[in-house]
């Protein structure tokens, strides 16, 4: 059990990171303070905005649209907006309309709260529970995932199991769920980590009962149970959502593997072990789904594998042990290729680039990619991304915030700057312009837009 690195709990948040987030098509039918510096932008039209409502952002895969950034950073990087101390958690904050929502714990509650974009300081509403979490190896109780904002609600699924539907402008309980309790689920290595995923009427979770209730859908209106299916345990992995060959499927990665459900129904359509041998391991990273193949990927020994989804069953495109191993933080598909962190220990993590059609190695990021050289405690280590404008906005675990650009002949880091003490844990959103990090205790907001709009 000791070997189980403070990778995992990473994994947690961002995964579950907590949170998972709404499908794109849901989204769709639901849908400064401080002094400016002297910037450079190659996009002078109107830039493009988007909010973050759920973990892994708007289209589930870390990535935005948003144009107008600034991609040339002073030396000391991007203005802070605002900070604000908040309470243990390793969720992602989550941003729509405005309004931001941070799940943390406060003493012994777990507390969502809603915030202004623009002011951390200013408090719309809390809506706070008890918790008696405890965490089995001595790392924050808080919760481990992020919240979901969908509709007029807003759901939160918190480190002991407990599933929660407040109203988005009040704060106002509309239904709550003992789900490990309903459904005797035996606690993870570091609780509860995944998010909630809405589609339809329906939120997805990979609960890790057993007797049928490895992956579980709930009414998102009532909380009921609308059903429920497989033994798979839990994994800290946020499911996705898709149209493939015409059927709509929830596409989870269980603490087992690839399971593959009708996203409607529930009716299993594919699975696929993949897992390691390890007990004291985890999976976190959510599959990354590219037309109709599915990547997954995780350490402990357990590599990497595309699959594609066709009418006739899984085709295996290609499995490898060495090409891509992603701790908790889910790859990026750009341009024919995957870009991630190597690698489950700090000390030994890389960047790499690989091709997503063959699982070659485009290119490693080198040794001595760190801020100083001679400092490897300064290398960003398992770091968590956003991408846009094709670069990807990196939250390393010591607390540097990087500017990569996204290139196929290697690895190019344009700018970076230091702004909060370490370990950090949790990737960075991005929401209108604006970047929020964290670590365990602290939310910054940084403006990252070229000019104001």
């Amino acid at each position: 059990m000791k070997q189980v690195t403070m990778s995992l709990v990473v994994m947690i948040t961002m995964l579950c990171l907590a949170c998972s987030e709404p499908s794109a098509n849901s989204i769709a039918q639901e849908n400064t303070s401080a002094k400016k510096k002297s910037v450079t932008t190659t996009n002078l039209s109107k830039p493009i905005r988007e909010d973050w409502p759920a973990f892994l952002g708007p289209h589930q895969n870390s990535t935005s649209r948003e144009t107008g950034l600034l991609l040339e950073w002073p030396a000391d990087g991007p203005n802070i907006v605002w900070k604000k101390e908040i309470g243990v958690s390793f969720g992602a904050p989550v941003v729509r309309d405005g309004k931001l929502i941070v799940f943390h714990r406060i003493a012994d509650e777990e507390v969502i709260e809603c915030v202004d974009a623009l002011d951390g300081n200013k408090t719309f509403w809390k809506h706070s529970y008890p918790t008696s979490y405890r965490d089995r190896y001595n790392y924050n109780g808080g919760p481990r995932s992020s919240a979901t904002i969908h509709g007029e609600h807003v759901y939160a699924f918190g480190a002991e199991g407990v599933l929660t539907c407040v109203e988005f402008e009040t704060g106002k309980r509309v239904w709550q769920r003992q789900v490990s309790k309903d459904f005797d689920v035996p606690q993870g290595f570091f609780g509860v980590g995944t998010a909630p995923v809405i589609d339809g009427e329906l939120i997805l979770l990979n609960v890790g009962g057993p007797n049928g209730a490895g992956i579980v859908a709930f009414n998102k209106t009532s909380g009921e149970t609308a059903w429920k299916t497989g033994d798979d345990t839990a994994s800290y992995s946020t499911p996705i959502v898709a149209t493939v060959n015409g059927e709509r499927l929830a596409i989870f990665y269980t603490g087992d593997g690839l399971y593959v459900v009708d996203a409607k129904s529930g009716e299993k359509k594919y699975s696929y072990p993949f897992r390691s041998r390890i007990r004291e391991s985890a999976i976190a990273a959510s599959p990354v789904l590219v037309d109709d193949v599915v990547f997954l990927s995780a350490t402990y020994q357990i590599g990497a594998v595309a699959l594609r989804l066709t009418p006739n069953g899984l085709e295996e495109v290609w499995k490898e042990l060495n090409s891509l191993q992603t701790h908790w933080a889910t790859a990026i598909y750009h341009e024919g290729n995957l870009y991630g962190v190597h690698g489950r220990h700090e000390g030994s993590t890389r960047f790499r680039c690989i091709d997503f059609e063959t699982a070659e190695i485009v290119w490693t990021a080198p040794d001595d990619y760190s801020r100083d050289p001679a400092n490897p405690r300064q290398r960003l280590g398992r770091a968590g991304y956003v991408m846009a404008e094709n670069h990807l906005i990196t939250m390393g675990e010591n607390g540097d915030l990087a500017l990569i650009e996204m290139s196929a002949e290697g690895y190019k880091e344009k700018a970076r700057a230091w702004y909060l003490r370490g370990p950090v844990y949790t990737p960075p959103i991005l929401a209108q312009g604006y970047v929020y990090i964290r670590n365990e205790t602290e939310l910054i907001c940084l403006d990252l837009r070229a000019t104001q709009d």
